[in-house]
């Protein structure tokens, strides 16, 4: 527990007063309590009621300290667990909110959206590091929830900066299209007590952020 420091006035000076464990304070409490029964007027005896409030004062501050241990030991592990999950992740593709379009050694990018309800055309605009549109995929009759979609990089282009934009549409209904882009994870941290990713665009990205695994 946490040692605070106070001040007692006894002939005029002050002393340090320390908050102890759990298990002293019991320990003093119960001593305390025999003592008072010790010393206890015959004639007017304490209850049994307070007698039994004082015993449930003693375990529950026997329990807090337990539990204080247990929520510890837990978090200590909880940490452990998280480590190694993050660290299986190193070198693998995760798919995250975002619209940033990496291009791959092949040549070949991959995203994704997640369409708010069923639409008949789907169009996939490539936008380049000035905002100028250099492709379009169109894909059509996709169900509601999460889609994919591949390209390619034409030969010489350069694939720095690229991102995309998605827009769909039933019967000339728009239906609401969230961009998903992937991700190649390079290390991990735990920086506050938080699993963060760190990814191959130099970006950062809390591990509750992932939407897949591949």
């Amino acid at each position: 527990m946490t040692t605070i420091t106070g001040t007692s006035a006894t002939s005029g000076s002050a002393s340090p007063v320390q908050l102890t464990s759990a298990a002293e304070m019991s320990d003093r409490f119960l001593k305390l309590l025999v003592t008072q029964l010790k010393n206890q007027d015959p004639l007017n005896p304490m209850e049994n009621a307070e007698m039994t409030s004082q015993m449930a004062q003693i375990n529950t501050v026997a329990g807090i300290d337990k539990l204080n241990t247990t929520m510890q030991a837990m978090n200590a592990g909880f940490g452990q667990m998280q480590m190694l999950q993050g660290a299986s992740l190193v070198g693998r593709s995760v798919l995250l909110d975002g619209n940033n379009l990496i291009v791959g050694n092949d040549g070949k990018a991959y995203g994704g959206y997640e369409l708010s309800s069923a639409a008949s055309g789907v169009r996939i605009e490539v936008v380049n590091a000035a905002g100028v549109v250099v492709d379009t995929i169109n894909q059509t009759d996709k169900a509601t929830g999460r889609q994919g979609f591949e390209w390619k990089a034409p030969e010489g282009m350069s694939t720095n900066g690229l991102t995309f934009r998605v827009t769909a549409n039933t019967g000339g209904t728009t239906v609401a299209a969230k961009p998903l882009t992937f991700d190649s994870v390079t290390a991990i941290n735990t920086t506050g007590g938080t699993l963060t990713l760190e990814l191959s665009s130099g970006k950062q990205m809390p591990y509750n952020q992932v939407r897949a695994i591949s």
